[in-house]
C-alpha cells in the first residue's frame, strides 16, 4: 500500500475529465487524473464525431479521445488506468483509495465519472452497437438522414428524440412499452401532431436483425395478452431513450444529489456541497449530455480548483 499527495485528484476521463487535466496541469498544479472503468468515456463507443468544434471532417470517437489524453499527458497531467474506489469527504486533505488500496491524499478532487446510458438488455443491443444502436439521437441522427428510425421509451426525452429526428429523418416509430406516454402535455401533443411520427403503444423489442448493421426490430406487442401479436419495422436505426445512470455510486449520501443520483453544483459554479470537491460533465449534467459541454465544464472545475487552492 503507496500513500502519496496531489494538489488535484481528477476521478474520471471522456472530455470533462481530459479538459480538466489539461487545464490544471497548465496551471502547475500537477493533477493526477485516475480514468476509471470506461478509458475515454462514452465516446470511445461512438463512432464519427461532427459536432465537436475544431474537427470539420468529423473524427472517430475514440480518436478524439486519443487526442484529448495526449494533449492531458503533454502539459504534466499522470493519468493512471485505474479506478477509485473510495473518498472521505469529511476532512481535508481527502482521503481517496483506489482499486490497488493505495492512498492518495488529495487538496482538491474533480468528480467526472460521466453517466451511462440505460439500455433494454438485449443482446442485440451490443452487437449493433455503432451499427444502429445508439443512445444519443442529437450525436448520431445525422447518420440517418431520410432513412426510418425507431425511438424506444415514452417520455420527455423521448420524445424529444423522436421530434428531433423527426426532422432529418423519413420515419420515426416511438416504440413504448405501455398504453400512454408519459411525457408532458405539450411534448404528447408535438409528437402525435408529427405525420411522420408512429407510436407503437403496448409494445416491447424482441430483437433487432441485419446482416452489416440494423435493417429492423422484431416488436411484440400487447405481451403475454390474448392479443399478443409479433410483427417487423424496417429501420436503420434504433434509439435508447429511456434514461441515463450517474456514475456516482461511490459518493451516495456523501455529495449532494438529485433524485437521480446528478451531483449537484452550486453558485453558477462546478462546487459541490462539499469545499473542495468539483463535479464537471455528464456526472453533474442531467440536461444536455453532449461532450462540448462536458469539455467546458471540466475547463471550469479545474479554474474552481485552482482559485480554491490560492484561497486556501
Amino acid at each position: 500500500m503507496n500513500q502519496e499527495n496531489t494538489k488535484v485528484l481528477i476521478i474520471g476521463s471522456g472530455p470533462a475529465g481530459y479538459t480538466a487535466g489539461i487545464y490544471a496541469s497548465r496551471a502547475n498544479l500537477n493533477p493526477l487524473l485516475y480514468e476509471g472503468q470506461q478509458p475515454g468515456g462514452q465516446l470511445t463507443q461512438t463512432t464519427e464525431i461532427e459536432n465537436f468544434p475544431g474537427y470539420p471532417k468529423g473524427i472517430q470517437g475514440p480518436d478524439m479521445m486519443n487526442e484529448l489524453r495526449e494533449q492531458c499527458e503533454r502539459f504534466g497531467t499522470q493519468i493512471r488506468n485505474r479506478i477509485i474506489e473510495s473518498v472521505d469527504v469529511t476532512s481535508r486533505p481527502f482521503k481517496c483509495v483506489d482499486e490497488r488500496g493505495d492512498i492518495i491524499m488529495a487538496d482538491t478532487v474533480i468528480v467526472a465519472t460521466g453517466a451511462s446510458a440505460k439500455y433494454l438488455g438485449l443482446p442485440d443491443e451490443e452487437k449493433y452497437r455503432g451499427m444502429g444502436v445508439s443512445a444519443c439521437a442529437t450525436c448520431d441522427g445525422f447518420f440517418y438522414r431520410k432513412k426510418n428510425v425507431a425511438v424506444v421509451g415514452g417520455g420527455d426525452t423521448a420524445c424529444e428524440e423522436a421530434l428531433y429526428l423527426s426532422t432529418i429523418c423519413h420515419k420515426v416509430y416511438l416504440i413504448v412499452r405501455k398504453d400512454y406516454l408519459r411525457a408532458s402535455d405539450v411534448m404528447k401533443r408535438r409528437v402525435s401532431e408529427k405525420e411522420n411520427i408512429t407510436i407503437l403503444f403496448n409494445c416491447n423489442t424482441l430483437g433487432l436483425f441485419g446482416e452489416d448493421g440494423v435493417e429492423g426490430a422484431k416488436i411484440i406487442e400487447h405481451k403475454g395478452t390474448d392479443r399478443e401479436q409479433i410483427f417487423d419495422i424496417e429501420i436503420d436505426g434504433f434509439f435508447l431513450a429511456i434514461g441515463h445512470r450517474p456514475n456516482t455510486e461511490i459518493f451516495k449520501d456523501k455529495l449532494a444529489m438529485d433524485s437521480e443520483g446528478y451531483i449537484e453544483t452550486f453558485n453558477g459554479t462546478q462546487q459541490t456541497s462539499v469545499d473542495g470537491i468539483f463535479a464537471a460533465g455528464d456526472c453533474c449534467d442531467p440536461r444536455y449530455r453532449q461532450a462540448v459541454v462536458a469539455a467546458g465544464s471540466g475547463c471550469r472545475a479545474a479554474l474552481d480548483a485552482e482559485r480554491f487552492l490560492m484561497e486556501h
